[in-house]
């Protein structure tokens, strides 16, 4: 049976149209949610169903990163340029994790539903830190991350809000020794490199963390 629409005034062909696009988009959109949720409980084993992390097993909150941020990590990992380097024996464990994604609709289904889990404050854990003497050495971080902390996608900075101390401690660490953001195929990572460089020894690494942990709270 055919209908005959000639009849109808374009504005309602036109609302019908963007009707039938809307539909497609939102059930295209609820299978991708679906599709990350599924391809996230591979990672639910170190990061735990909410995205928020495990000390015991080195893995980070992720909760509430940005979906570009959290792809592009992925990707990462997938090209070995994090995690590829023997020294880097945490970052090791996840890349074979992130082979499990095979396709960039996977990383990016993934990424959404990570971005979408709600961010939830951490324990501290480091001691010996001086939040007052770290705000004059966040100043070098702000740039990128921004005053409040929350990082700036235009500027490949993530969010350092709700992050665990040890984690963050290690990661200056590994800016520090090359073993992250040495690789000349992580652009991004090597910008960060020389950012590090100026927190010149552990205590003052300690004092710019003790300060990031008072942001946004």
């Amino acid at each position: 049976m055919k209908f005959d629409l000639s009849h109808l005034p374009k504005s309602v062909l036109r609302i019908g149209l963007a009707g039938a696009i809307a539909s497609l988009f939102v059930a295209t959109s609820s299978a991708q949610d679906e599709r990350g949720k599924q391809l996230y409980a591979n990672c639910v084993a170190c990061h735990q169903a909410d995205g928020s992390g495990m000390k015991l097993l080195n893995a980070p909150a992720i909760s509430g990163l940005s979906e570009k941020y959290i792809a592009a990590q992925i990707n990462k990992f997938k090209a070995g340029h994090r995690g590829g380097d023997p020294a880097d024996a945490t970052g090791m464990q996840m890349r074979p994790m992130s082979m499990l994604l095979t396709s960039e609709e996977d990383i990016a289904a993934v990424a959404k539903y990570v971005a979408s889990l709600p961010s939830k404050p951490v324990e501290a854990t480091l001691t010996g830190g001086n939040a007052e003497t770290g705000k004059a050495l966040y100043a070098t971080c702000q740039a990128c991350h921004g005053v409040d902390g929350a990082g700036n996608d235009l500027l490949n900075a993530p969010s350092l809000l709700n992050q665990y101390d040890w984690y963050l401690e290690a990661q200056i660490h590994k800016f520090k020794d090359g073993v992250r953001g040495g690789n000349p195929e992580d652009i991004t990572g090597s910008q960060m490199r020389p950012m590090a460089m100026v927190l010149a020894n552990d205590q003052a690494i300690k004092d710019v963390i003790a300060y990031i942990e008072t942001l946004g709270k």
